[in-house]
C-alpha cells in the first residue's frame, strides 16, 4: 500500500510514519531537505503538490498539514495565513482525488475540536450541531466542507477532529512542563475551562484504527473519553510530578500577551469520541493519570 502524507513532519505525522511501514510512504513538504533531517531518507518527497495531476498511486491519503494555531497572536494576516495552510492544501487534494482514475480508497483530513466553539460543560459528541461561530469554528467548518468534497463511492473521507495531544516528544505538555517542574505551574484563568486531551499513541493507533477498519468514515472526535477541566489537568500534572499547584495565570496576561488567541486556552470544549469508541477502538490511555505517567519517567 502507497500512503501519502501532508504534515509529515509535525509531532503526529513524524509519529505516525514508522508505524505505517512498511508500507511505502511519501510526504509532502515545502522544506524537504528539514524532512529529511526529522525522517530520514527512506522516504519519497513532494516538494509540490502542483506537479502531480492526480493520485491514482496512493491507497491512502492522510491530510495533516497547517501553519501551528497557537505561538503567534491572531492578527489578520496570521489568519489568513493559518487558513490557506490548511484550506489549499485539501483543496488541491481534493481536486488531484476527482482527477484521479483510480482514487485512493482512504481521505484522512484533520481538523480540530475548535470546531464546536466553547462551549463550557456541554458534554460534546459528534452528533452536536450547535457550536459557537468563532474563529476556530470557521476555520474548521472550510476545512472539513472542502475535505468532504472527495467523498464517493470509490473513496471514503474521515475528519478527525483533535484535541490537544499529549507526549513528552513535544506539543503542549512538553511546553508546560518547565513550569511545572519549577513548581510554577496551576490552572489557567479560572480553571473551570474543560481541557479535551487525547494522548500521542491513542492517536496515532485511532488513525490506524480508521485505515485497517473499511466501514469507518465521517466525523471522529480525536479526544480521551474523559477530559477533565484545566483545573482538574493542573493538579494532575503536578502530581505526576510531585510539585505544587498553586499559581495561576490571570486572564488579563494572557490576553495582553496571545491576544484573541488566548481563548483556546480560556475557553474550552467537554468532547467524547463516541465515533470512535463505537466503531470498535479501545482506549491505551483513558485517564488522565495514567496518560500523565509518562512524565515521571526520565
Amino acid at each position: 500500500m502507497k500512503i501519502l502524507i501532508t504534515g509529515g513532519t509535525g509531532l503526529i505525522g513524524s509519529n505516525l510514519i514508522p508505524l505505517l511501514r512498511p508500507n511505502e510512504i511519501a510526504v509532502y513538504t515545502r522544506n524537504v531537505a528539514m524532512a529529511e533531517q526529522i525522517l530520514g531518507h527512506k522516504i519519497h518527497y513532494l516538494s509540490s503538490l502542483a506537479l502531480l495531476k492526480n493520485l491514482n498511486d496512493y491507497q491512502v491519503v492522510i491530510n495533516l498539514a497547517g501553519e501551528p494555531i497557537v505561538g503567534k497572536k491572531w492578527t489578520s494576516e496570521q489568519k489568513h495565513k493559518i487558513e490557506q495552510s490548511r484550506w489549499a492544501t485539501t483543496e488541491r487534494l481534493v481536486e488531484l482525488i476527482h482527477a484521479s482514475d483510480e482514487p485512493p480508497e482512504l481521505l484522512i483530513s484533520g481538523s480540530a475540536i475548535g470546531f464546536y466553539g466553547p462551549q463550557d460543560d456541554q458534554l460534546i459528541d459528534e452528533s452536536f450541531d450547535t457550536p459557537n461561530d468563532d474563529f476556530g469554528h470557521q476555520l474548521c467548518e472550510r476545512w472539513e466542507q472542502l475535505a468532504r468534497k472527495a467523498e464517493s463511492t470509490r473513496t471514503r473521507v474521515c475528519i478527525i477532529r483533535t484535541g490537544v495531544v499529549l507526549t513528552k516528544r513535544g506539543g503542549a505538555l512538553e511546553k508546560m512542563l518547565t513550569p511545572f517542574r519549577l513548581g510554577l505551574g496551576g490552572p489557567i484563568g479560572n480553571g473551570k475551562q474543560y481541557f479535551s486531551w487525547i494522548h500521542l499513541e491513542d492517536m496515532l493507533q485511532g488513525l490506524v484504527h480508521l485505515i485497517v477498519n473499511p466501514d469507518c468514515k465521517g466525523i471522529y472526535n480525536f479526544t480521551a473519553p474523559n477530559p477533565v477541566t484545566n483545573g482538574e489537568f493542573s493538579h494532575a500534572l503536578a502530581k505526576a510530578l510531585k510539585r505544587p499547584c498553586f499559581f495561576k495565570v490571570p486572564e488579563a496576561l494572557l490576553r495582553l500577551t496571545m491576544g484573541e488567541s488566548a481563548d483556546l486556552l480560556l475557553y474550552g470544549q467537554r468532547v467524547l469520541p463516541k465515533r470512535l469508541v463505537d466503531s470498535g477502538y479501545t482506549f491505551i490511555y483513558p485517564e488522565i493519570n495514567k496518560a500523565l505517567d509518562c512524565v515521571r519517567k526520565k
